[in-house]
């Protein structure tokens, strides 16, 4: 009988973390990882929907920053009710986008979002983080920073 795999540790990492999105890959994105929310979450304007199945938007990754935006196309998987912070429900649609966090790499369906108040313009839920890593709520950036050798794009 064939011996189970052994699995890998699950990698730590830190409240916050550097991701970015394969769909933009030289736009390095300061996330917060969520536990408490079961759906990621993008900031994102100027949703329009095309008629092959595709989603374009308009991403703004940096806080307090103008100049930095990035459109992007991504397949439309859903439209999702989501619980926001403040209790209200809301109708988000949801993309499928592959996320980088230091060597990991896979999709995560991603629900879009005005964000423009809250301190991050993207969480990372449970959903996308569950057999992956582990998470130090006392730990910032354990995987690098976007202006390591690793990491592309400019510092925050």
């Amino acid at each position: 009988m064939p011996r189970p795999r052994a699995q890998a540790p699950p990698c730590h990492i830190g409240w916050r973390e550097w991701i970015t999105l394969s769909a933009a890959p030289s736009v390095p994105i300061k996330a917060k990882i969520d536990t408490g929310a079961r759906t990621s979450a993008l900031h994102a304007t100027g949703i329009r929907y095309a008629a092959d199945g595709l989603l374009r938007f308009i991403i703004h990754p940096h806080q307090r920053r103008g100049g930095d935006e990035t459109e992007l196309v991504a397949p439309l998987v859903d439209h999702r009710q989501v619980r926001s912070s403040s209790g209200a429900v809301e109708p988000r649609p949801t993309v499928r986008l592959e996320v980088e966090l230091g060597p990991h790499r896979w999709p995560v369906e991603i629900t879009l979002t005005r964000r423009d108040s809250m301190g991050f313009r993207m969480l990372l839920g449970r959903t996308a983080l569950r057999g992956r890593f582990l998470v130090d709520p006392a730990a910032s950036f354990l995987l690098g920073s976007p202006s390591s050798p690793t990491r592309n794009g400019p510092l925050e």
